[in-house]
């Protein structure tokens, strides 16, 4: 018989199965060799994490240690301020307090001062008057000596009628016009004091024609005046007011100031006025000489 040959017919191919296996094996051994380098990996992650955060931790510590210090320090530091400052509170009120005195003290003082300044002055006053009046008084004793020296005189046949320069005689006294720069009352007594006389007291009608004919026109001051008591005018050479030639209406102390005496150069007659008003004449007198 002839042998047939079966076109169309292969053996099968083995399966390659032997292979697939190697390959899941390797693939498996790979994964796990993968997987214990990422464990690997992971652990020493882990290690290293672990190791940051205990330094992290010690750092945290120290830091935390240091800001308490700090903190304690500080309130330390803040508790012995607030003591220094009660401290010092206390010292400016016990500052105050002791200023408060010292004002008290300082107004005490003022006023002390104040007391001792007006008696002091008001000594001085007192002592200026007592001076005043013991001068005016000393002058009209001496005034009182002269007169009495002078009758005596007359009665052993002196004349008794000399006169200084630029003085004018008229019944045993001179008298002087004055007539330079205008002056206050007080400064025409003053001017008369140098020429050793006084300002002029009147005493007679016929003094005061003698006066009318030579004293100034624009108005002179005489002697008379009220400054001590109101209403009551006396002479500086304390004789009494025995004489007056008073304008009609006058004296009325227009102004509640009118204290001095002028001789009015129209009319001859009196007017009060101001103390402190210059005018341009002024009278003086003085016993005449033997």
């Amino acid at each position: 018989m002839e042998e047939r040959s079966y076109v169309g017919f292969e053996k099968p191919p083995r399966k390659p199965c032997c292979r697939q296996g190697t390959r899941i094996i390797l693939l498996g051994m790979a994964t796990v060799s993968m997987g214990a380098v990422l464990l690997t990996l992971l652990i020493l992650w882990h290690w290293d994490m672990e190791k940051n955060l205990k330094q992290l931790e010690g750092f945290a510590r120290q830091n935390v240690s240091r800001v308490s210090k700090d903190l304690e320090r500080h309130k330390s530091d803040q508790m012995a301020q607030k003591s220094q400052a009660a401290k010092m509170l206390e010292s400016i009120e016990h500052i105050r307090a002791e200023q408060k005195s010292m004002q008290s003290q300082e107004g005490e003082l003022s006023q002390n001062l104040d007391g001792l300044g007006a008696d002091l002055d008001n000594l001085k006053a007192t002592s200026l008057n007592e001076k005043r009046e013991a001068s005016e008084s000393l002058w009209r004793l001496q005034e009182e000596v002269a007169k009495l020296w002078m009758e005596l005189k007359i009665a052993n046949g002196s004349a008794c009628n000399i006169c200084p320069e630029q003085w004018i005689h008229f019944q045993k006294k001179c008298y002087h016009f004055g007539r330079s720069r205008p002056k206050k009352w007080i400064q025409a007594k003053h001017a008369c004091s140098d020429l050793q006389g006084q300002l002029v007291s009147i005493h007679s009608s016929e003094e005061q024609d003698f006066l009318s004919r030579h004293a100034s026109e624009k108005g002179s001051w005489i002697g008379l005046q009220d400054l001590d008591r109101e209403g009551e005018f006396v002479w500086p050479d304390g004789s009494p007011v025995d004489y007056s030639n008073w304008r009609p209406g006058e004296p009325n102390d227009q102004g509640l100031g009118e204290n001095c005496v002028m001789l009015l150069g129209t009319s001859g007659q009196w007017n009060d006025a101001s103390c402190r008003h210059p005018l341009d004449g002024w009278v003086c007198e003085r016993l005449a000489t033997c």
